[in-house]
C-alpha cells in the first residue's frame, strides 16, 4: 500500500501527521517534497539520489531511527538533479521491499503532487479548522479524485472537532489537537506517537491509522 499526506497548504501539519502514521502502521515514511524537506535527514543516500540515479531505492531507506524513512536532501542542486518522473517506480521499489509507505506530500499542487498522488492507492488530507486550509485540501481531493486516488479520512490539525471538514469532504475527519508535545517532538524529530504515545495528539494519530486499517485489510508487515 501506498498511502500519500496531502494538505495542498503549507504549515498545516501534513509532514507531522505523514510521520506519525508512518510509525502507527509500520510503514516507510518518504519525504516527497524536493524542495523544502521537513523529515529528519537520512545518515546516507536520500531521495535526491534516487532520483539523480546514484542510489537504490531500498538501500537509501534508513532504519536507524523510531521511523524507516527515505529522507530527501535539502540543496538545491539535488533538487535540480531530480528527476520526477522516477517518482512512482520509486514508491513501488520501496512498497515491495517493506510493504508500506506513507509519502509526505509538498504544499501546492504542481507536478511533484501530481506524480505522487498518481503512484499513491490512497490519500490523507491535512487541513486546519479554517476556509483557506480547507479550500487547498479541497483542491487536492480534486487533483487525487482526478487521478483515481480515492480519499481514506482527514486529519483536522490545531482543531477540537471535525464537523466542519467531515461534512465538506464526506470522509472520516480525526481531530489532531494544537500541543507543545507535537512542537517537542518535530524539535527532536521523533513522531509523536513514540514521543508522547499517551498525549492527546498521539492519540488522534492512533485513531487515523485505525481508519486506513479499516479501509485497507493489509497495511504491511506485522499488521
Amino acid at each position: 500500500m501506498i498511502l500519500a499526506v496531502a494538505g495542498g497548504a503549507g504549515g498545516v501539519g501534513t509532514s507531522t501527521v505523514a510521520f506519525a502514521l508512518a510509525d502507527e502502521l509500520g510503514a516507510v515514511c518518504v519525504d516527497g517534497d524536493l524542495a523544502m524537506a521537513d523529515l529528519p535527514e537520512s545518515r546516507g543516500p536520500d531521495l535526491h539520489d534516487v532520483l539523480a540515479d546514484r542510489a537504490d531505492p531500498v538501500e537509501a531507506v534508513d532504519e536507524s531511527g523510531p521511523v524507516a524513512l527515505l529522507a530527501c536532501g535539502r540543496t538545491l542542486a539535488g533538487a535540480a538533479a531530480c528527476d520526477p518522473d522516477r517518482l512512482a517506480d520509486t514508491l513501488r521499489a520501496v512498497e515491495r521491499e517493506y510493504g508500506v509507505v506513507v509519502v509526505d506530500c509538498p504544499a501546492g499542487l504542481g507536478r511533484v503532487v501530481g506524480e505522487l498522488l498518481a503512484a499513491a492507492d490512497s490519500v490523507v488530507l491535512t487541513t486546519r479548522p479554517t476556509e483557506g486550509a480547507l479550500a487547498h485540501a479541497d483542491r487536492v481531493r480534486t487533483l487525487a479524485r482526478g487521478l483515481d486516488t480515492g480519499l481514506v479520512a482527514v486529519a483536522v490539525c490545531r482543531a477540537s472537532d471535525t464537523d466542519e471538514a467531515r461534512e465538506r469532504f464526506g470522509a472520516p475527519s480525526v481531530a489532531v489537537p494544537e500541543s507543545e508535545t507535537v512542537r517537542r517532538a518535530t524539535h527532536l524529530g521523533r513522531p509523536v506517537t513514540t514521543h508522547a504515545p499517551d498525549s492527546r495528539a498521539a492519540k488522534g494519530m492512533t485513531e487515523l491509522a485505525s481508519v486506513v486499517r479499516q479501509t485497507h485489510t493489509a497495511v504491511g508487515r506485522g499488521n
